[in-house]
């Protein structure tokens, strides 16, 4: 480390020079003598304290530090579909509005001013929460490799998180009041999706994920789901074994019988041309075919497909099955099981056991399908 004076046309410049932690040469150029004296004194603190990786590393562009984030730290830990949204998130807002500044200008007022700006730009509350909470994981990850000191966005104010919304779920006398719906324009492989949503738990991109290998005769393997078109491990990157009701195991085989039997290898629920839904093809089919049988059957029109996920939970819990196992049959952890159905378990308090197969069975007798049953040459053709 050393000061040297220079002259130049424009008069009297101070250079400060160093080494970094990797060797490389640095240098930093100032107008008055007390400017490089006090930066020369700051490099020699930080070099005693460990800390001149974070002098040197805050000239980064944040763009930069991003994508050493992304291949370091996002792509090998996060989910495909949690890092579809940074992306969307980053390119959106974060991008455009810091990402030529260096990590050393990302002061905490100016990242207030950022969220300042993008909440008068419309940009709603729960999505400005996420883009500052992702901002604020990715400077944590700056501050822990040395190239800042602190982390200026934790000290950012962030929009109040919204309530989550209550699990509401579907009855059986209200599935099959769906099912029968979509059974009477003939859509048996509409009505077999939602048997497997509502009866099994799955989440949509893991029933659409199925292959007729999964289904055995008292259980549904679930290790695989569509997330953005492919076929990709589960959300909790982690298989499970589902214990199949006995009115499913009867859906499932009649839609494999009107399906001619397919291999072990093919998807249970394939677009018309055999692979696998993208996010397009689900989309069609909810508001075409799923929100209108819902309609029809008298539901709010804000059902979605994931809520019959739900249902399959209350029936359990109704069952009085162990909370731990409920949580496997999910996929969930305890605590995200009594979190989410904790106003389930207290209504179920005190109530008798319940049968779900037989619960499902007296449902199916009390709903008037509206129509004759498809045609199971039909069963295969229909369309997303």
């Amino acid at each position: 480390m050393s000061v040297h004076r220079r002259k130049t046309k424009g008069g009297t410049t101070w250079r400060v020079q160093w080494r970094d932690e990797s060797g490389r040469q640095r240098s930093r150029t100032f107008s008055l003598k007390r400017d490089a004296d006090a930066w020369d004194a700051k490099v020699k603190l930080a070099k005693r304290q460990g800390e001149l990786a974070a002098l040197d590393g805050g000239k980064q562009r944040f763009r930069e530090f991003v994508a050493e984030w992304q291949e370091l730290y996002a792509i090998p830990h996060l989910a495909p579909r949690t890092l579809a949204l940074y992306d969307d998130l980053l390119r959106r807002y974060l991008l455009p509005k810091i990402g030529d500044a260096s990590l050393r200008q990302l002061t905490t007022e100016r990242l207030q001013r950022m969220s300042s700006e993008l909440s008068q730009e419309g940009v709603p509350a729960p999505t400005l929460r996420k883009t500052l909470m992702l901002l604020q994981g990715i400077l944590e990850r700056a501050a822990e490799w040395g190239r800042i000191q602190s982390n200026p966005a934790r000290y950012v104010r962030k929009p109040r998180q919204t309530a989550a919304r209550r699990p509401d779920a579907l009855s059986p006398r209200q599935i099959e009041s769906v099912r029968s719906q979509l059974l009477a324009k003939g859509r048996l492989r509409d009505a077999t999706l939602v048997s497997v949503l509502a009866y099994a738990g799955l989440r949509p991109g893991e029933a659409l994920a199925l292959r007729w290998g999964d289904i055995g005769k008292g259980t549904i393997s679930v290790d695989k789901a569509i997330s953005l078109g492919e076929v990709r491990t589960t959300k909790t990157r982690r298989a499970r074994t589902v214990r199949m009701l006995k009115p499913l195991a009867q859906d499932l085989a009649r839609f494999k019988l009107a399906s001619g039997r397919p291999p072990d290898d093919a998807l249970v629920f394939p677009t018309p041309s055999g692979y696998p839904w993208n996010d397009t093809d689900f989309r069609n089919w909810r508001r075409r075919h799923f929100r209108t049988a819902v309609e029809a059957a008298g539901l709010s029109r804000s059902t979605r497909p994931y809520d019959l996920r739900h249902s399959f939970a209350s029936l359990l819990l109704a069952e009085q099955t162990n909370p731990a196992e409920v949580a496997a049959q999910l996929g969930h952890t305890l605590q995200v099981l009594f979190s989410t159905y904790a106003h389930v378990i207290e209504e179920l308090r005190g109530a008798g056991r319940v049968d779900p197969a037989k619960e499902i069975r007296t449902a199916r007798q009390n709903v008037t399908v509206a129509g004759k049953l498809p045609r199971a040459a039909s069963a295969s053709k229909q369309s997303s």
